[in-house]
C-alpha cells in the first residue's frame, strides 16, 4: 500500500513525501532577508497562500516521513513549535 498524495498532482518520491512537501522543507531551510520576502517566495514557488503553506508545515511536523527525510530542519522547527506553545 502506497501513502497518500498531498494533492492529484503530487507524486511520492523514494521518502513517500510528496514534491510539494520536500518544497515546503526546502523553504524552511533558507534563509530570508526581509519580512515579506518568505511569503513571496511562498506564493511565487508553491502557488499557495502563506496561511495554507502554515498549515502544511505544522502537519509535515508531526509526519515521521518528514523526519527521516529532514531531521536537522523538522526537529529545528519542533523545538521552536514547542517553545511557542509553552509561552502561551
Amino acid at each position: 500500500m502506497t501513502a497518500p498524495t498531498n494533492g492529484p498532482d503530487d507524486t511520492n518520491g523514494p521518502s513517500g513525501l510528496s514534491d510539494r512537501d520536500r518544497a515546503v522543507l526546502a523553504v524552511e531551510r533558507q534563509s530570508w532577508a526581509g519580512p515579506g520576502a518568505k511569503d513571496r517566495a511562498i506564493r511565487e514557488r508553491l502557488g499557495i497562500s502563506p496561511t495554507r503553506y502554515y498549515q502544511l508545515l505544522n502537519a509535515l511536523l508531526d509526519d515521521r516521513r518528514a523526519l527521516e527525510e529532514d531531521p536537522v530542519t523538522v526537529n529545528r522547527l519542533r523545538r521552536v513549535r514547542q517553545a511557542r506553545r509553552e509561552r502561551r
